[in-house]
């Protein structure tokens, strides 16, 4: 079964703050951080964001933002049932081709050094610029060829 991208609605928030924290709480605790759902929501509603769907079910969602030096994944997760599944690699794939389409420079995001999604964003080509405490910079040049 294939997916698609919707546009997130306003209804769509819970759902995506539960999610990411499901899914990075363990990275907040490891690293001594403190979730927040207020600073989620804020977030979100500056973003544009973007469900990750397959059939009539959401499993994910991207969350994106810009500026003149590139397309920002400001966080990709998907629902633990179907990570391993190629929807990751599908959303960045997506993600890169929308970068293209608007002439972006580069396509950057930031992950926690200690997940193991970065494997997942090294094969889709992008590479580590720097390091911010317990965070990961990594960018993709928009003219490097993709896998």
């Amino acid at each position: 079964m294939t997916f698609h991208l919707r546009p997130a609605a306003p209804e769509d928030l819970e759902f995506a703050r539960d999610l990411t924290c499901q899914n990075m709480l363990r990275y907040y605790i490891h690293h001594g951080l403190l979730w927040q759902d207020e600073a989620f929501d804020v977030a979100w509603s500056g973003r544009q964001n973007w469900l990750i769907v397959q059939g009539d079910v959401s499993i994910g969602f991207l969350s994106l933002s810009r500026d003149m030096r590139a397309l920002y994944i400001r966080e990709l997760q998907v629902a633990e049932a179907f990570q391993g599944r190629s929807a990751g690699s599908w959303a960045i794939d997506q993600v890169i081709d929308m970068a293209r389409k608007e002439r972006r420079p580069a396509l950057r995001l930031t992950v926690f050094d200690n997940n193991p999604a970065r494997n997942l964003y090294e094969r889709k080509g992008l590479q580590v610029q720097g390091r911010d405490e317990c965070f990961l910079r990594m960018q993709l040049d928009i003219s490097t060829h993709v896998l």
